[in-house]
């Protein structure tokens, strides 16, 4: 399920404006196994797999990121985990992306999760994307063919059906070039965003280094944020200073949206702040713990909503449990209806902000 609520505009670049480079952020999805980790290392030649469990294991646990340019586009990667444990930091991961990029193994097709993760995709209001079938040395040209389809018919209703689909190799690099004129071409369809906006920074990673102290990072929503600033620590109402920023690991004086920024921030501890929290241009958003919204069941869903029924909200790089009130009984799936949603605890949400609803941990509704 979903919402509306403001989704803002943007300023233009700092050092990749004076590079020629337009920076993008695209955001992988897709089942577990199916290839994305690989897939990003052959596009950067960085492993977004960092915490010592996601390499003993071979998968990936949490959000991972990356960059690389090509042509006069800089992309950030927001690499998401697969299995179905990891969907809240899936949501996390493509809360603010601008291109999808939804990756199929050709040896094993569409699974489970290739669905619920393009279902999340298509709930988030997600506009541009790609297809990705990995694996493409395992599988010969008829079955390529037969999971092409596979995956047209699967996207057809929805913002993917006249999506390009590219067939790769993690193993051999075929169609990585291909790959990336491809990302460009539909980079190419993206507007440039209002430069007139509020800055909002979802967080999603807290950490600090000697000398420096507490440090944050995420995707810059709107808006922008430039060192010495102050800004607003949400949901707790603390103003706090910008003392310095990183873009992909180099020190600038401002962050535009479309960017990864980590921002170090002063006077405030480390146990102070998690992933969840939100930095924003001070007095302008007030917490909430009551919303009121457009929701849609989906159609797959295998059960109806009900009155008074608690499910998780996931926003942003957060999420919260949430009683449904509405004015029918229950809500079947593929229906629509209007809805007062009551949070356990504040959240920030702004006038026309999607967000997902699901079944405790278990299923997007």
């Amino acid at each position: 399920m979903t919402t509306s609520t403001p989704q803002s505009a943007v300023p233009a670049a700092s050092g990749e404006a004076e590079m020629g480079l337009r920076p993008l952020l695209i955001g992988t999805a897709g089942h577990i196994d199916h290839g994305k980790t690989t897939l990003v290392y052959r596009l950067t030649g960085t492993n977004t797999d960092r915490l010592p469990e996601e390499q003993a294991r071979g998968i990936s646990i949490d959000l991972g990121f990356a960059h690389f340019d090509v042509g006069t586009y800089r992309f950030g990667i927001v690499d998401v985990p697969g299995h179905e444990r990891f969907i809240r930091q899936m949501v996390a991961g493509a809360a603010n992306i601008d291109i999808a990029m939804l990756v199929v193994a050709g040896d094993d097709g569409v699974m489970p999760q290739t669905r619920e993760h393009l279902d999340i995709l298509q709930l988030l209001g997600l506009q541009y994307g790609i297809i990705v079938i990995t694996r493409c040395d395992l599988i010969d040209a008829e079955m390529r063919e037969l999971v092409i389809d596979e995956v047209r018919e699967v996207t057809d209703t929805t913002f993917l059906k006249s999506a390009p689909i590219v067939t790769v190799s993690g193993l051999t690099g075929e169609g990585i070039e291909d790959l990336k004129q491809a990302l460009c071409q539909v980079a190419a369809r993206i507007p440039e965003r209002s430069r007139q906006a509020v800055f909002r920074l979802p967080i999603d990673r807290v950490f600090t280094l000697a000398g420096r102290g507490t440090i944050v990072t995420g995707s810059v929503l709107s808006g922008s944020v430039a060192s010495g600033d102050e800004v607003e620590l949400l949901p707790e109402q603390r103003r706090v200073r910008v003392r310095g920023l990183q873009h992909h690991g180099q020190n600038v004086t401002q962050a535009d949206a479309h960017r990864r920024a980590a921002v170090n921030l002063a006077g405030l501890a480390v146990s102070e702040v998690h992933r969840g929290c939100e930095l924003a241009t001070p007095g302008i958003f007030i917490p909430t713990t009551r919303v009121l919204a457009e929701i849609e069941c989906l159609a797959a869903v295998k059960r109806p909503l009900r009155h008074r029924q608690i499910l998780t909200l996931h926003a942003g790089t957060t999420s919260a449990l949430v009683r449904l009130r509405m004015t029918n009984s229950r809500l079947l799936p593929g229906e629509k209806t209007y809805a007062d949603l009551r949070l356990k605890e504040p959240l920030v949400l702004a006038w026309g902000q999607r967000f997902i609803l699901r079944f405790s941990a278990s299923e997007t509704v």
